[in-house]
């Protein structure tokens, strides 16, 4: 079992959300272009609220199911969330995904975040496999999966309908000994 904290890297706090983070991440899930890959349409600041205190109530990770969101905090202000996932205990598997609003991208934090929640999976909770669900069309997605060290493991075609429409799935991954080879995780090395 995992019992969170807030986990802090060179220039990130991973932490719970609180109701005062709700206008920074209201001005990146109200964005329509922030939201493409994501599945849900653009939110409303109520339903941000309601999800904010959703995410807040995840703490633990110990049976199949649980996960944690949380806030990516740059100091001044929440740029984005980790979602992870605990996909099978028995299996020792675990789902990583990530959202940056726009004018964060493109300066390594979300792999400076999912590196640190990375860190975690292959050592405190000593799991086996950690993968990334997304739209292959997402490239921005794509490239952090490769600067972590993810590798293609599948991409499924039509197998969904998103947003209205049939949509390819893609599946990258990351062993335990694959992470533990890169030897050094820090933000600098990832970047």
């Amino acid at each position: 079992m995992y019992e969170f904290a807030p986990l802090h890297t060179p220039r990130l706090t991973l932490r719970s959300f609180t109701p005062d983070d709700v206008d920074d991440v209201l001005a990146w899930m109200s964005d329509p272009e922030t939201v493409r890959y994501m599945p849900f349409e653009p939110r409303s600041r109520a339903v941000v609220e309601t999800t904010l205190a959703r995410f807040a109530a995840g703490t633990t990770l110990a049976a199949d199911g649980d996960s944690l969101d949380l806030a990516i905090d740059l100091g001044e202000r929440v740029i984005g969330t980790i979602h992870f996932t605990l996909e099978s205990v028995a299996n020792s598997n675990a789902e990583i995904g990530w959202a940056l609003a726009p004018g964060f991208q493109g300066h390594g934090y979300a792999a400076e975040a999912a590196s640190a929640m990375l860190d975690v999976a292959f050592g405190q909770l000593a799991l086996h496999r950690v993968f990334a669900l997304l739209d292959p069309r997402n490239e921005a997605s794509i490239g952090l999966c490769s600067r972590l060290g993810m590798r293609p493991e599948a991409h499924f075609v039509e197998n969904v309908i998103f947003k209205g429409e049939r949509s390819d799935t893609a599946i990258y991954a990351l062993l335990a000994r694959e992470w533990m080879q890169r030897g050094s995780h820090t933000a600098q090395t990832l970047v």
